[in-house]
């Protein structure tokens, strides 16, 4: 992205800062810092106001700072000189009496030391005011999600043509992160989750050695990250010689993921595309083993605003992309999770992972 194309991001925060009321905004999470400025440091903040950003870093950050983001300011601080020291010199300077900050984001350490610090200057706390912006999409990082889904599932072809019987659920999970990195991948969305029979009922299963064997089933859940931003899907391969109860259990999670995404479209509340869902599997008698929100948004973060569950007051626009997940899980048997990454469009939606999901194209053993 171009340095105006995050003038125009911190231009945006500051119209909401403004209405708070206060002078400008110490943003201290590091994902948010990266969203304002394009910088991928570590152990550095912004202070952004109107018309002014700083970033206070360390000399450790000094020629990036000036190659990532050459339209912001920046304050070296010297080794002696902690971070929030080098925040409140730069806010005795600037003179600003009410500053915002991240209460979210913030340690109460570090909460303690600026207000000692910043004496006469209010501390304003604010929540999720860079989170409301980052969960509309510009085009560009639509495009780079559209590069993560499509390195994700690439990989996923690679380990569908290798030899996995006998692969053991560790085993599987490092070559789906190696076959995401030699396609492109700046690096894996989050650890990839692999279960094979009765441990994909384990919704965040954390891959074992168990091995894969003839007859048996696997849940696959991984993202690729591209120009820093993340893609997630599920798939579960089935066996050629399907046991009618998984059977069931597929039909109606794929109907419900269907169902769902139908409902998908600008100004629809969340909670309404999650009862979509859970609607489908309630009518199975299957409903008491969905035990999850349906989805989340993903960018920069594989979990981000806004959120797709029973409680959620997010309303959807346009921009925003959010993962339809449902599942249905059965101690000591096994689970189904179908996932895609889905773009809200001006008039209706566009799913944007191509991954084979009906029965007869996952379908692995003979």
């Amino acid at each position: 992205m171009s340095a105006t194309g995050f003038a125009h991001r911190r231009e945006k925060l500051w119209h909401l800062v403004r209405n708070q009321p206060a002078d400008g905004i110490l943003v201290s999470d590091p994902v948010n810092v990266t969203y304002l400025t394009g910088f991928t440091g570590e152990d550095s903040f912004l202070l952004c106001g109107d018309g002014q950003a700083t970033l206070i870093s360390d000399g450790r950050f000094t020629l990036q700072i000036a190659e990532e983001c050459p339209d912001v300011e920046p304050f070296i601080r010297p080794g002696h000189v902690t971070l929030h020291e080098a925040v409140a010199k730069v806010v005795k300077k600037l003179r600003w009496r009410r500053l915002a900050i991240e209460s979210a984001a913030i340690t109460l350490d570090g909460h303690n030391e600026l207000k000692a610090k910043l004496e006469g200057v209010e501390l304003v706390p604010t929540k999720n005011l860079v989170e409301e912006l980052r969960q509309i999409k510009d085009d560009t990082e639509i495009e780079h999600i559209r590069e993560a889904v499509r390195i994700a599932e690439r990989a996923l072809t690679v380990i569908r043509a290798l030899c996995l019987s006998r692969r053991t659920e560790k085993e599987l999970q490092t070559e789906l992160e190696y076959q995401m990195r030699r396609i492109g991948a700046d690096g894996v969305a989050f650890p990839p989750i692999v279960a094979v029979g009765p441990r994909s009922a384990l919704p965040h299963a954390v891959p074992t050695g168990r091995e894969l064997g003839q007859g048996q089933w696997i849940l696959f859940d991984w993202g690729a990250k591209a120009r820093g931003y993340c893609s997630d899907l599920t798939r579960v391969l089935l066996p050629k010689k399907l046991p009618a109860k998984i059977r069931k259990i597929y039909e109606t999670v794929l109907a419900a993921q269907q169902a769902a995404i139908e409902v998908i479209r600008p100004g629809v509340p969340a909670s309404e595309v999650d009862k979509a869902a859970r609607t489908v599997i309630a009518a199975a008698r299957l409903g008491k083993y969905f035990n999850h929100g349906l989805g989340h948004g993903v960018g920069l973060q594989v979990h981000e605003r806004p959120r797709l569950s029973p409680t959620s007051q997010d309303i959807l626009q346009p921009g925003m992309v959010v993962t339809v997940e449902p599942g249905v899980y059965l101690p000591d048997f096994g689970g189904v999770r179908i996932e895609d990454d889905v773009l809200v469009t001006r008039d209706g939606h566009e799913v944007l992972t191509t991954a084979p999901k009906e029965i007869d194209e996952v379908l692995l053993w003979d």
